[in-house]
Formats: C-alpha cells, sequence, structure tokens
C-alpha cells in the first residue's frame, strides 16, 4: 500500500511541476513571459485544487479512499496528456486546470489511509516515506522532461509522462485494501456517518478552527506553507535559471538537477521523519519543531552558494547539500497534524492544511517570482551597468516590464546573437538569478514559525479530541 501511494505521489509531482523542467521550452515557443510560465506552474493548477481538495477531503472520511485516489489519478493524468496537445497558451493553461482537479483527490485520502496502516508513534515516518514522491518525482519530470524536451518537444514530454498514470490508477484500485478506519487507535471509529452537507461545512469549519486556534498547530501550518512558497516560487525556474545562465541544453539541466537535487531532497524527507520519531521516541517531541526550523535555516546560505556560482561544476556541487536539511520538515509536520486529530477528521485536516499550502505557495509563488523575474529584468535591461538587487526593488514598481517584453520576446532578442540579444540574454539571466533568492529567503520565515512550534511541543503533542 505505501510503495503503491508512493508511486502514486510520485506521479502527482511528476505531472505537477512538469512545468518547471520544460519550462524554457514552452518560453522560447509561445513567446510567453516568466509571469505566464508561473502562472501555468502555479495558480493555474492551484485554484481549483485547493478549492477541490476540502470536499474530496469529506467524501473520504465516508466513502472508499482507495476508489477516491484511483479516479483522481487517472483524471490528472489524462489532463497531462492532452496538455502535450494544446494549440495556444489558453489551451495550455486550461488542461493545467484539469490536472489540479484530479490532483485534489490524492493526498488528503492518502493521509487517512496510511494513518489507519501504522500507529501514532511510526506516522512521521510512513508519512516521510510517501513524501518521498517529491523528490522522486521532481527528479523523474526534470531528467524526463528536459531529456524528452531537447530531443523531441515540450508537447510529448507531457504526453509521455502524463500515460503511465492511467495504468497506475487500475493497479492501486484491484490492489489496495481499504482498511478498517481508526484501525491502529485504542478506540476504533464507529459507523460512518451519512452524508450531510450542512454538517460537512460545519466540520471542515471546526477542524480549520482547531488548526487555526491551536498555537503548535498553526505555526506548523505556517511553516509549511513559507517553506513551500520559496520551494515552489524559487523552484519553477531552477532549471531555466541552468539554461539562462549556464547555456546548457534541457537534457543536460534536467539530468544535473534532477538528480542531484531530487537525491539531496530525497534525503532530507526521509532524514526529517526518521530522525523526529526517533527523537520523540525518547520523550522529545521538540524535535518534531526543531528539526525542520534547524535544516532549513542551515540551508539557505548553501542555496546562496549555488545561485553565485561561477561555473554549473561549482553550482552542481553546492546543490549536494541544501535539499537534505531544508526538506527535513514534511515528515515532522504530517506526522504532526495526523496525530493531532481523532481518525474520522484526519482527511479533512490534511485538505484544510493543503488548501492553506497550497493556495498560497503553489498558487503564487512561481506567478509572483516570475513577475519579479520580468520586473526585475526590465529594470537591468534598461540600467545595465547596475547589477545591484536593491537598487532594482527600489525601482520594481516604477519600471515598465511591457516596454522589455516588445524589446525582449520570450526574454531574447529579436535576432539572434546582435547586441540586442546579448543585451536582453544578460537582463534576464540576472533577473533569474535575483528573482530565485528572492524567492528562496522566504524559507528563512518559516524556520522562525517551526522554532515557534518547537516551543508549544515542549508540552507534548497537541490533541484536538
Amino acid at each position: 500500500m505505501l510503495w503503491l501511494l508512493v508511486a502514486a505521489y510520485t506521479l502527482n509531482f511528476v505531472d505537477r511541476t512538469i512545468v518547471a523542467a520544460i519550462g524554457q521550452a514552452i518560453k522560447d515557443d509561445l513567446k510567453i513571459t516568466d509571469t505566464q510560465l508561473g502562472l501555468l506552474g502555479g495558480l493555474y493548477f492551484a485554484l481549483l485544487y485547493t478549492i477541490l481538495g476540502i470536499p474530496l477531503a469529506r467524501l473520504a472520511e465516508r466513502a472508499s479512499r482507495v476508489k477516491i485516489i484511483s479516479a483522481a489519478i487517472f483524471i490528472w493524468s489524462g489532463f497531462t496528456a492532452l496538455c502535450g496537445m494544446a494549440s495556444s497558451y489558453a489551451m495550455l493553461a486550461a488542461c493545467r486546470f484539469g490536472v489540479g482537479v484530479g490532483e485534489a483527490g490524492l493526498s488528503p485520502p492518502a493521509h487517512s489511509l496510511i494513518s489507519d496502516y501504522y500507529e501514532p508513534e511510526k506516522r512521521a515516518s510512513a508519512l516521510s516515506i510517501y513524501s518521498l514522491g517529491v523528490p522522486i518525482g521532481v527528479m523523474i519530470g526534470a531528467v524526463g522532461g528536459g531529456w524528452l524536451a531537447q530531443n523531441y518537444s515540450w508537447r510529448v514530454a507531457f504526453i509521455v509522462l502524463g500515460l503511465p498514470g492511467v495504468l497506475l490508477a487500475l493497479v492501486i484500485k484491484f490492489l489496495v485494501r481499504e482498511p478498517v478506519r481508526g484501525a491502529m487507535e485504542a478506540e476504533p471509529s464507529g459507523p460512518l456517518k451519512p452524508y450531510v452537507l450542512r454538517e460537512d461545512v460545519l466540520e471542515t469549519g471546526r477542524v480549520a478552527r482547531a488548526m487555526f486556534r491551536n498555537w503548535t498547530l498553526f505555526n506548523m501550518m505556517m511553516g509549511i506553507t513559507l517553506i513551500s512558497f520559496a520551494g515552489y516560487g524559487g523552484g519553477a525556474f531552477v532549471q531555466p535559471y541552468w539554461s539562462r545562465t549556464f547555456g546548457l541544453d534541457y537534457a543536460q539541466v534536467g539530468l544535473i538537477t534532477g538528480l542531484i537535487g531530487g537525491a539531496s531532497q530525497g534525503a532530507g524527507v526521509l532524514l526529517g521523519g526518521l530522525v523526529s520519531d526517533r527523537l520523540a521516541r525518547r520523550g522529545a517531541t521538540i524535535w518534531y519543531g526543531l528539526v525542520p526550523a534547524i535544516g532549513i535555516a542551515l540551508s539557505y546560505p548553501l542555496i546562496v552558494a549555488i545561485y553565485t556560482a561561477d561555473s554549473w561544476q561549482a553550482a552542481a556541487a553546492w546543490m549536494l547539500f541544501p535539499g537534505a536539511l531544508s526538506y527535513t520538515y514534511m515528515g515532522p509536520t504530517y506526522g504532526v497534524v495526523q496525530n493531532a486529530f481523532p481518525p474520522e477528521r484526519r482527511a479533512t485536516a490534511t485538505a484544510v492544511l493543503f488548501f492553506v499550502l497550497n493556495l498560497i505557495a503553489l498558487g503564487f509563488g512561481p506567478p509572483l517570482t516570475g513577475w519579479l523575474i520580468d520586473h526585475l529584468g526590465a529594470f537591468h535591461h534598461a540600467y545595465p551597468a547596475v547589477e545591484g538587487i536593491v537598487p532594482a526593488l527600489v525601482h520594481l514598481f516604477s519600471i515598465d516590464a511591457g516596454a522589455f517584453q516588445a524589446a525582449c520576446p520570450g526574454g531574447a532578442g529579436p535576432i539572434a546573437g546582435s547586441a540586442a540579444d546579448r543585451a536582453c540574454r544578460a537582463a534576464v539571466e540576472l533577473a533569474t538569478r535575483q528573482g530565485v533568492l528572492i524567492a528562496y529567503a522566504v524559507g528563512l520565515w518559516a524556520a522562525l514559525h517551526y522554532l515557534l512550534a518547537a516551543l508549544g511541543l515542549r508540552r507534548g503533542m497537541p490533541r484536538t479530541d
């Protein structure tokens, strides 16, 4: 069950983040801005994803979670493949909305399933293993997407990486057993309640109120939201940065960033749950907050080293470390949230958490970072002698990004190799570096919230019964 859900979450993140892996190819082909690119990877996907997450989670509290997950995988995989057939930016955006519809049905019921298979003291570790789908998915999307975009086209990348989910949906439907709800609790749950819309709305409100009013849960929710904002925002332009700065092709960029970054992130995801569970079994639940707080804070100087390196070899070497530190937040956060709620509320608790997280982080992280890069690029194009980030930020709202887009469509000059083309590319390169570093800096704010959560965890694991 757990490894099939890891496979599902892997495809979830392949299809969710593939825009980042092949974004430069899409931008070059459709001549769009970084803001538009960010919207494809962010708000267009996240809007229906967040809106539908809560009603699907409420459905998962009373219906078969396995069937919901299978249907969700089938829907989002189909829409991912359809992205490859889009003939315009508008059609591509519409298909990304469809991907969000499907992906809304995975994690809330998956978290609930895992909690019925594993006892409380092992849940952070089990949820860390499930969360390995994030770095593995990013790795496959980067390597596979980059190679397919380089050797075929970005359209083929969408189709090839979307279709495997259709088969996985059938495998999960017929192989995963629906467990008894609350099977790992001292008192298993009673019979499922019938569907009542008003009661569902009230119950969702109770869960949300419990999360916002509890000091520990609120700070864990803020921590994961802000570190995800940094990750989605900066991560959406990692591959474009490497292409723009070092001149590597899509396959090379995907291989380097996917394998190195994915391995580092995977180590962080796994270690976060295992270390915090082990320390917590000794009576120190404070480590569910301290492990991510320390890891995130230590990772940012290493991120700065990556995006100020003079060569791709040096940048690749630095990339070995940040993910192993910053991605320690997943298992502890999900474990605390699942342990804080009774079995009949766990899918809803995950959905509320993901509603806040994805609306803010996924919805606005990539487009705001893209908007920032567009405006920083406009400034550096207008004032090429000024490379400092502070003057650019001071004049950010007074710069005409539209004029920059007209002069540099798709981030390049109208004539390849001309002086105008070099000026455009230099401005975009510098702006991308600065935009990515600003986005990742939001993670330091997240570390503060995890530290505050750790203070609450000194009194033990929060309960909302």
